[in-house]
């Protein structure tokens, strides 16, 4: 253990990128507001799409099985994962040389748990489809009490995984051990953090594949007199093509970045990780906004759910303005006398009162 005395808790981030022979990133200010606004862009329709997913799984009650409510937990993720991009892009370029360690941490923290949430989401689901079919049904018999426990677990395990560095396994007492891509990193925990989750990319994978020979399997011995009763199980497939969908674009959006991680926590000198930092996290975020896009395309009870709450929002927002406009009082204009002449029944209504 290296004394308190040389640790640098209390440099600026500047301080660790200079250590790490970081150079500074060349931003202008219109390159910065057009990555901002751009980005911007992305972040709203992440927050808004996967807010509509977790509505969507909370109105419809034929949503409400173990597979969705998982899936709602999975749109979560990716919500979490819009916010963390928004608070990065705004703590970039020459910004995130000023910030502080404790402002780091927050930013790579927020990335770092959105991810492992994915992942263990993932994960989860995988298993949760496994167990639906081979028993040959739509939704497992998991009950809520036991998806509440998994969804608990899911953001406790994800979360911890996110706060790891700022509990210890970092280099700031260390500063030969300092990363290039995150400089107050460990490389030992780059290690960690880039194979552990290549190890369950690679089970993920697996499970699928399982699942595929088995329903291959499975419907290449039934009898061709059972094609209604096959037609009747298409569900559970179509389901299994969805998650499979959405696990694709996760490896092939996240596999890149992680396997560049491991090549900077190996201290590769010669792979020049920077540069593919950039392209990286915009991989990171396509993902985010392909997920929503993939629900809708593929489960047209989703793309219907999302159309009825996209008109209920507008048909509120219509009341809205309706009843504003029948609650507003009379202008000064309309009081002295600019306002439509009154009709031949309110002229009648006036002379039988003033006979009264």
């Amino acid at each position: 253990m290296f004394p308190h005395s040389q640790c640098h808790y209390g440099e600026i981030m500047e301080f660790f990128y200079n250590n790490s022979s970081q150079k500074k990133d060349e931003w202008d200010s219109t390159q910065l507001i057009l990555v901002q606004v751009v980005g911007s862009l992305f972040c709203c329709f992440i927050l808004v799409s996967n807010a509509m997913v977790i509505a969507a799984v909370i109105t419809n009650k034929r949503f409400h099985y173990p597979f969705y409510y998982l899936l709602a937990n999975l749109a979560a993720s990716d919500f979490l994962a819009g916010i963390a991009y928004v608070y990065l892009m705004f703590n970039t370029g020459p910004v995130s040389r000023l910030l502080t360690v404790k402002g780091y941490f927050i930013r790579q923290g927020l990335l770092d748990t959105s991810l492992s949430a994915s992942l263990a989401n993932l994960l989860v689901i995988a298993l949760e489809r496994y167990i639906s079919v081979m028993n040959w049904k739509v939704h497992s018999n998991l009950t809520k009490r036991r998806v509440t426990l998994l969804i608990v677990l899911v953001w406790a395990i994800s979360i911890f995984m996110g706060a790891v560095p700022s509990l210890g396994w970092h280099c700031i007492c260390n500063l030969e051990d300092c990363s290039q891509l995150a400089p107050i990193f460990s490389r030992s925990y780059l290690i960690f953090w880039s194979v552990s989750n290549l190890i369950v990319f690679l089970v993920m994978v697996c499970i699928y594949m399982r699942i595929y020979m088995y329903v291959k399997k499975k419907t290449s011995v039934l009898n061709p007199h059972t094609s209604g009763s096959i037609n009747r199980k298409r569900t559970p497939i179509k389901l299994i093509k969805t998650v499979m969908t959405v696990l694709g674009a996760f490896v092939i959006c996240w596999t890149p970045g992680l396997v560049v991680l491991l090549l900077d926590g190996l201290h590769c000198e010669k792979c020049q990780v920077m540069l593919f930092k950039r392209w990286l996290l915009l991989l990171a975020v396509l993902n985010s906004v392909m997920n929503p896009c993939i629900y809708s395309y593929k489960d047209e009870e989703m793309w219907t759910t999302f159309k009825n709450l996209l008109r209920c929002i507008g048909n509120g927002t219509r009341r809205q303005r309706s009843s504003r406009a029948n609650a507003r009082p009379l202008s000064s204009a309309q009081d002295t006398g600019n306002s439509q002449p009154p009709s031949d029944e309110t002229k009648s209504d006036e002379q039988g009162i003033l006979k009264t």
